[in-house]
């Protein structure tokens, strides 16, 4: 089945079309949960955007996720200048 957890894709449309993404999670109203590399944050899409890729990996492990699309963890310096940005 294409539309799985895991499944690794190319997005075709949108502001990050040609990215890689994978599909987190599958929703009842036909649409898929997707992490790209250009947007990391979770997030909906249509499925007839995606050009689905012969590989499958293992979403609930986040880093697995983050290595498989290259997206670098900030790091602790980088999350506290974040935070104390917020504060003010």
């Amino acid at each position: 089945m294409l539309i799985e957890p895991g499944r690794m894709c190319i997005k075709k449309y949108g502001r990050d079309a040609g990215s890689r993404a994978v599909i987190v999670a599958a929703e009842k109203d036909g649409n898929v949960r997707i992490v790209s590399a250009d947007r990391p944050k979770e997030r909906k899409c249509n499925p007839a955007h995606l050009e689905f890729l012969n590989e499958v990996i293992d979403v609930k492990n986040r880093e697995t996720i983050n290595k498989a699309l290259g997206i670098k963890e900030k790091t602790p310096h980088a999350q506290a200048a974040q935070q104390a940005k917020g504060k003010k």
